[in-house]
């Protein structure tokens, strides 16, 4: 599953909280009658409501608490119950707490340690049980495995926060068009994941928690499938882009330009996710290097890293006249033009890409705004875009741009940033927008958290979805 980008606090809006309702609270959640639509959803596209997934899992359905007879067993023995102790006279023991969303929270805490054994069962399920399906996801698992436990347990762990869960898996479900994802595909998905669950959480399993997580994975996706469907109304699924320029910038950096086959509306600082025709159904991120170019014309700048699937067929096989698809454009490390804030740009290494993005849009619309670059990497030659943004900022007297190098193989690319640019500033005008590697930017939103700086005017890109964008 995708990973949208945040800022470092989302917060969802009203009119998500509208859509969406505490969903994941625990009154059970209200379907639309088939065919119609739910008059507490007023966006909802009819006749799109997702079929209910039958409760399944290991036939016992039981918890410590919730089964008065075990259900009989094979192969391994069950352990000897275990009794929590009696409290201690006139100590009055705490209560658990039973809601749905607690009952979530202990499923996902206790699958944690074991999260690569419940993910693969769970595919196992999907493919031997529903075979059709084998044909929607890449041939190596590895990151798909990893990105289904994220998504859980950030559904999990954000219960209470239903405009910003909203938010999450309204990306998910536009996200997942590209895979091919259909509304008929969300049960089979939400039974095998039943299964997996009841198998490896048994000491949390049983008859409640089973009901919290239909209604939750129910809620779930029809939260996605919506989504989809009002995406399926404006956009295509993807994109076919033809590369028409493919430029050596470093021996493993490359700045690939494409031409889409149709409009393909973004905003300075989001992303768009790549598919090679050489690697089918594996996708992964790249920022967009300029704002939008009166041409139609998209630029990526691609490192190419060990096992890169992806990055290494663009910076190493991609050429002119080849296609790739682009997935929708996503992310909100945008400029917000309706403030006079400066903005405080940290980029490193291929980070660079999206904050010269950001200039660019500053520049076109005019206003004076300050903006600060720092702009970092491991040695001198890895800054490859300096030239360009030292042109920039010779042209617009309201950008200064600061390079630092680590010089080093400790940290990585930008590992430096933090420290440059505590000092310097202040910087209580401004809003940072922050692009590299992950360890860069956690270091960075740290350094300007610590000297005053309110998460939520610091931008960036999921820290999770870096991760995997790297290959």
């Amino acid at each position: 599953m995708d990973t949208p980008t945040n800022t470092s606090a989302d917060s969802g809006s009203s009119e998500e909280e509208a859509r969406g309702g505490r969903w994941f609270g625990p009154s059970p959640v209200k379907r639309p009658a088939a065919g119609g639509s739910d008059p507490q959803a007023p966006d909802r596209i009819p006749g799109r409501p997702v079929t209910p997934i039958r409760p399944v899992g290991n036939g016992a359905g039981r918890s410590r608490t919730d089964a008065a007879t075990p259900a009989p067993r094979t192969g391994t023995p069950e352990p000897p119950e275990e009794r929590a102790p009696e409290p201690a006279a006139g100590v009055t023991a705490p209560l658990e707490d039973t809601s749905d969303a607690a009952l979530l929270r202990r499923t996902m805490a206790e699958i944690e340690p074991i999260a690569d054994q419940v993910t693969s069962h769970f595919y196992a399920l999907l493919f031997v049980r529903h075979p059709g399906l084998r044909d929607l996801f890449p041939a190596a698992m590895d990151t798909q495995r990893d990105r289904l436990f994220k998504a859980l347990l950030t559904a999990a762990t954000h219960v209470d926060d239903p405009a910003a869960l909203t938010a999450y898996l309204s990306h998910l479900g536009r996200g997942h068009r590209k895979y091919g994802t259909r509304p008929e595909h969300y049960p089979a998905v939400g039974e095998c994941l039943i299964g997996a669950l009841s198998r490896y959480a048994q000491r949390n399993w049983g008859p409640r928690a089973e009901a919290a997580w239909v209604a939750a994975y129910t809620a779930i996706s029809q939260i996605m499938i919506d989504a989809a469907a009002k995406d399926e109304l404006r956009a295509p699924a993807w994109w076919q882009a033809e590369v028409v320029a493919h430029e050596m910038r470093t021996p493993d950096v490359a700045v690939v330009t494409v031409r889409p086959d149709q409009p393909y509306p973004f905003l300075a600082g989001q992303y768009a996710s790549l598919e090679t025709p050489w690697w089918p159904r594996v996708w992964r991120h790249y920022s967009f290097a300029s704002a939008p170019r009166s041409d139609g014309l998209l630029s990526f700048h691609v490192k190419a890293v060990p096992a890169g699937w992806v990055s290494n067929a663009l910076v190493r096989r991609a050429g002119r006249g080849d296609v790739i698809r682009l997935g929708a454009p996503a992310g909100s490390m945008t400029v917000d033009h309706g403030t006079d804030n400066g903005l405080l740009c940290l980029g490193g290494g291929t980070g660079i890409a999206p904050i010269r993005a950001l200039v660019e849009d500053v520049a076109r619309h005019g206003r004076r705004r300050s903006v600060q670059v720092f702009y970092g990497a491991r040695r001198d030659h890895d800054l490859y875009d300096l030239d360009t943004m030292l042109r920039l900022e010779k042209t617009h007297p309201w950008l200064s741009v600061r390079s630092v190098v680590d010089d080093g193989p400790v940290g990585g690319p930008g590992a430096g940033l933090p420290e440059a640019v505590s000092r310097h500033g202040p910087w209580h005008t401004y809003d940072a927008y922050l692009s590299g590697p992950p360890g860069m930017i956690r270091q960075g939103v740290d350094t300007l958290v610590g000297i005053g700086m309110s998460t939520n005017r610091i931008r960036h890109d999921s820290i999770e979805e870096l991760v995997g964008a790297r290959h």
